[in-house]
């Protein structure tokens, strides 16, 4: 599968854990949120000193997710990465998404070995609102950025 594949298929899924939501309304991991839900996404929100976020029910644990989910967003420091990676696999996540905006993000090399030794498809450190149709104009200048620089996905 293409990296672009990757994401749209990411995209396809309208159920995802969302693992690193604030609890800080202005955060910007809340705006994503809120994103995902304004276009009819379900994302779960994870976070281990919540009861809810956004009206949703946050669960502490990727694990406690019922229904589970299949596909994650992590928005995370990298220093907790492997350790959710290596959750994602017990509970049988079959794709991640690796955040990434103008920070470093979630990534990190041994997570992406982990994917891969485990058949977990991976999108690495790219921010979806850049694949979001009718995105705000700032994205919509992210992706042409990484498009000059030969850094977009295709």
């Amino acid at each position: 599968m293409t990296r672009m594949e990757n994401i749209r298929d990411f995209l396809a899924q309208k159920r995802f854990a969302f693992i690193g939501v604030s609890r800080q309304p202005k955060d910007f991991s809340r705006a994503l949120f809120r994103e995902f839900k304004t276009r009819d996404y379900e994302p779960v929100p994870v976070h281990p000193e919540a009861a809810e976020i956004e009206g949703a029910r946050c669960f502490a644990h990727l694990r406690d997710i019922q229904p589970p989910v299949e596909s994650v967003l992590l928005m995370t420091s990298p220093t907790v990465t492997n350790l959710l990676v290596r959750e994602c696999v017990e509970a049988g996540i079959k794709r991640v998404w690796f955040y990434r905006g103008a920070s470093q993000g979630a990534l990190t090399d041994s997570a992406l070995q982990i994917c891969e030794a485990n058949g977990i498809r991976a999108i690495a450190g790219e921010c979806p609102y850049m694949f979001f149709d009718g995105t705000p104009w700032f994205h919509r200048f992210h992706g042409l950025v990484k498009k000059i620089v030969g850094a977009y996905p295709c």
